[in-house]
């Protein structure tokens, strides 16, 4: 068999690229902290590898270096970050005392979030546009994970009750990914009006000030709202949909 090699110029986009290595470097080390039972830290890598996950992209549109090649290696990053990081902490964190049946509920993370970027990396069809998400982005689902451990991770051990709590989320998030759920993209500035951009603002800086009230506990419920909004809005728009079919329906008869 022969292959044809492309030739491709990685200096170009040498700085989101850069963003994007500390990203996987990140999710690496965040694996490492857990194996070695520093779950708060490893929690907080995950959010730090999130924050050069949206650098990259940022500094991809702003050098205008947005390739397919750094497609492919965002998403494996954000499969190391978001995927391998967050399955090995629910796993490390609460999992693991229940053998083989806690491995393979963790995996769960990481094999439906590498289903999840499969499917996005070939529906891409403009590199320079970001189009609205079908399913629930990995990055969200492992923010929701790490900011749910990360808080009710106490003295070596996950809280009662919410550690009951641990195995239907993981299976919730996972399903969420691989759904045609549509979920908006964040977008840019320059694409929202000034009556939008004040009300961005506003949402922004409550749940700032919310999250610092409860000392991060709101964290994990404004993440999780926000994935289930999506969830009621597609019921919604099912059974609007539904309702107005019926109603053509019985005008035509």
């Amino acid at each position: 068999m022969i292959y044809r090699i492309k030739n491709f110029n990685l200096s170009k986009a040498i700085i989101p690229n850069s963003f994007t290595a500390m990203n996987l470097f990140c999710g690496f080390l965040s694996i490492v902290y857990a194996n070695q039972g520093n779950i708060i830290y490893a929690v907080a890598l995950i959010f730090i590898a999130a924050i050069f996950d949206f650098l990259d992209g940022m500094m991809a549109r702003l050098f205008k270096t947005t390739s397919a090649f750094g497609v492919e290696l965002d998403s494996l990053a954000d499969l190391i970050s978001f995927g391998a990081a967050p399955s090995y902490l629910v796993y490390k964190s609460y999992l693991f005392q229940f053998g083989w049946i806690g491995i393979i509920i963790s995996s769960l993370l990481l094999i439906f979030g590498a289903f999840r970027l499969a499917r996005f990396n070939i529906q891409i069809e403009d590199l320079s546009i970001k189009a609205d998400f079908k399913g629930l982005s990995i990055p969200h689902q492992a923010l929701t994970m790490a900011s749910y451990i990360g808080y009710y991770y106490q003295d070596g051990r996950m809280v009662q009750p919410f550690n009951h709590f641990i195995i239907p989320l993981v299976i919730l998030l996972s399903f969420l990914m691989v759904t045609r759920i549509r979920y908006n993209k964040i977008p840019k500035p320059n694409e929202l009006n000034t009556k939008a951009k004040i009300i961005a603002l506003i949402l922004i800086l409550t749940a700032f000030i919310i999250t610092a009230i409860t000392k991060g506990e709101a964290l994990f419920y404004i993440l999780l709202l926000l994935a289930l909004f999506g969830v009621v809005r597609f019921i919604i728009f099912k059974l609007f949909s539904s309702s107005k079919q019926i109603g053509t329906t019985e005008e035509t008869n």
